[in-house]
């Protein structure tokens, strides 16, 4: 994985744009992360090296600072009526403590962003994408009704704990409930969140990430991140991670990013994000781009979002064109070398009449072999409810 994959292009031509610092940043370079660009911000890319991190990842768990991305609160009378305007997910009938996963649409349908929702009670919590969060703030702010409240989180810093020791480390350290007969780290499933505290200090938890492992993200006051990131890292099984290894994580676990496997110009069935789209909101309608949508659903995509098993052991990086004989059918839009899998993975688009036969990537002038292959690569390892 080159550095070059973590960079941000800026706004405008010729501009320099400034680049941030997260809560973290000396705790980071006091720990030996290597820094980069990325969404705006300096940010770790590594520690001890990518396929280490990855590797411990799954064995133990990673530590990853995940401040970059925006954490976002809306509130008053109506407010899931109000984000039902502009995500295709059934935010009415999500019960408090609850999470889901949905999309940020265009007037056309396509994929301004993807982003967790929490029902947290008395408001909606959102996270959205680091490198696309303002115009998520102005469009927010654009579209939802003046009566709806929306504030940014940016005293806050979030932080994701990936892997099978994920729980015990929470749970060891005194991560408990913020209200008596409230849920611990122990009690919450894949997709759930609840308020805790850790020595006088407030967290939002859920267990929830990016990596295809059990995990939780913790949002907390910026001013005791170091606190407790220390805390952590105390821990035999945790360790500080980079956005090497969380990127090599979540193309195994088969996870868009946004901006490369997802844009605008994507619509969430081509994009094999139908799931998306819950069965009340297929029959109502009722959100942007609903007409395109729907129709895609029912008669299916030109173009679908696929994963690729890659021959031999050359990596196929973003923006390789694949080709059906003489014919370019798509690109890539991920790819890599993936540690657990021991071999090379992708994944792209490809018109859906080219799935069914033999595929090829162009790297420097070189064919190489793909097949098109079931998501994830890896198997997801969360812990859900009843299992």
């Amino acid at each position: 994985m080159s550095d070059a994959e973590f960079h941000d292009d800026g706004e405008g031509e010729g501009a320099e744009p400034e680049i941030l610092t997260l809560p973290l940043d000396a705790w980071h370079r006091a720990r030996g992360g290597r820094m980069v660009p990325f969404a705006g911000y300096h940010m770790p890319v590594q520690y001890e090296g990518i396929m280490a991190e990855h590797l411990w990842t799954r064995d133990s768990a990673g530590l990853f600072d995940v401040s970059h991305m925006g954490q976002l609160t809306i509130s008053g009378e109506g407010v899931a009526d109000a984000l039902e305007a502009l995500v295709p997910g059934d935010i009415s009938a999500l019960k408090p403590g609850r999470m889901r996963y949905s999309l940020l649409l265009n007037e056309e349908g396509g994929i301004l962003d993807d982003l967790m929702i929490t029902n947290a009670g008395d408001h909606l919590y959102l996270v959205v994408n680091g490198a696309v969060k303002w115009d998520d703030i102005a469009h927010l702010r654009e579209e939802l009704p003046d009566n709806i409240t929306l504030n940014h989180g940016d005293d806050l810093a979030l932080l994701a704990l990936q892997g099978p020791k994920a729980v015990d480390a929470l749970a060891d350290i005194g991560v408990a409930p913020a209200q008596d007969g409230g849920p611990g780290v122990r009690d919450l499933v894949f997709m759930q969140a609840a308020p805790m505290v850790w020595r006088g200090v407030a967290l939002g938890v859920s267990r929830s990430g990016y990596t295809g492992e059990d995990g939780y993200e913790i949002s907390l006051s910026a001013d005791a991140a170091e606190q407790f990131a220390d805390a952590l890292c105390a821990y035999d099984a945790v360790k500080p991670c980079g956005l090497g290894a969380r990127d090599s994580l979540r193309l195994e676990a088969g996870l868009p990013l946004y901006g490369h496997d997802l844009d605008e110009g994507t619509d969430p069935v081509e994009g094999d994000l139908a799931f998306a789209i819950s069965k009340r909101r297929r029959e109502d309608g009722g959100f942007p781009g609903a007409g395109r949508i729907l129709a895609a659903i029912a008669n299916g995509p030109q173009r679908k979002r696929v994963g690729f098993a890659v021959e031999g052991r050359q990596p196929v990086r973003e923006g390789a064109p694949v080709f059906a004989g003489a014919v370019q059918v798509g690109h890539i839009t991920s790819g890599g070398f993936a540690p657990s899998v021991g071999a090379p993975i992708a994944m792209g688009y490809v018109a859906s009449d080219a799935l069914s036969g033999p595929l090829e990537a162009e790297v420097r002038g070189k064919r190489i072999a793909l097949s098109v292959t079931a998501m994830p690569f890896v198997p997801h390892r969360y812990v859900r409810k009843g299992v």
